[in-house]
């Protein structure tokens, strides 16, 4: 995921000799209104046998959310104990408490097989959100120097999920396991028939009627099913790109308060980053349990 190149590249203008260093704020009122590129900006690329390898900055910002949490959560088990404190407290309480929220969700047995794709999913998403609003995402990188003070030309980071590629790629992950899960609980024939198969018991034409009808609803379900990752990926990238413009419009918003008017919106922006962790993690468990879900057996039904 952290390897995937960028879909699309900004085209770069001609300009002096580029620096690292960080954005004034005389620069930051300086800066065109045309708000945060779409595109992750490509950093560096490496040739290999394979073809060349793109490092952009979201993927920068990837790599130091995922060690980090890597790190943590080996520093928290190193040496555990009985009665947690600190950190191995803090580690145990937040995947207890997944767990426990997933199960009502999806049940024991789901949540046994699946909760390490749900866990993981919702953390890394969670903390990404929250360190692409540290100050210096987006403001610390390369420039160059013109009247107003030094202007940013390519950032040395960006958020996460504010790169579509980064969001599509957990979706097209999500859905690979998803069809790995359901083929697993329902077997290849149970799975076509969870989706192609007439639901009920009926005799005579009006059986014939609801293959037929079962079957034209078994096509939308497959093409809803193909759109999942779509749907999830530009989710969670339009809000978290959305609320890192909103951020840098308020900084703009009035000369000499640009400091000032984003801490406000700050706050918003860490209760969404927690709801869009959120959202992505239940959906995929939803989807997850639709199609794993088994029906009662008809003797257990009339008990």
């Amino acid at each position: 995921m952290a390897g995937a190149p960028v879909l699309g590249r900004a085209a770069e203008a001609s300009a002096p000799p580029l620096t690292l260093a960080a954005a004034t704020p005389a620069a930051a009122e300086a800066k065109p209104e045309a708000g945060l590129p779409q595109a992750a900006t490509e950093l560096t690329r490496i040739d290999t046998p394979l073809g060349p390898f793109t490092i952009t900055n979201s993927m920068v910002v990837t790599w130091i959310v995922a060690i980090g949490l890597i790190v943590f959560a080996q520093v928290a088990t190193r040496r555990m104990k009985e009665v947690p404190e600190g950190a191995q407290n803090f580690w145990e309480w937040m995947i207890e408490s997944l767990h426990h929220f997933l199960e009502g969700i999806i049940g024991h047995h789901l949540v046994q097989r699946t909760f390490w794709f749900f866990a993981s999913i919702f953390i890394f998403i969670l903390f990404a959100n929250w360190v692409g609003l540290i100050p210096g995402i987006g403001t610390v990188g390369w420039g160059h120097q013109t009247p107003a003070g030094f202007e940013i030309d390519r950032p040395l980071f960006r958020g996460v999920n504010a790169d579509l590629n980064m969001t599509l790629a957990m979706a097209l992950v999500f859905f690979a396991c998803w069809t790995y899960w359901a083929v697993r609980e329902n077997g290849p024939l149970g799975f076509l028939l969870h989706l192609f198969a007439p639901k009920g018991e009926t005799t005579g034409l009006l059986k014939l009627l609801m293959v037929i009808v079962f079957f034209a609803v078994g096509c939308l379900e497959v093409f809803s099913i193909l759109f999942r990752p779509v749907s999830l990926s530009f989710r969670l990238y339009g809000n978290i790109f959305a609320g890192e413009n909103m951020l840098e419009a308020m900084s703009k918003l009035i000369p000499g308060l640009g400091w000032l008017l984003p801490i406000p919106f700050y706050f918003m922006e860490l209760l969404v980053g927690f709801v869009q962790a959120l959202v992505f993690m239940l959906l995929t468990a939803v989807f997850t349990m639709l199609i794993c879900q088994h029906d009662e057996e008809p003797g257990k039904a009339h008990q």
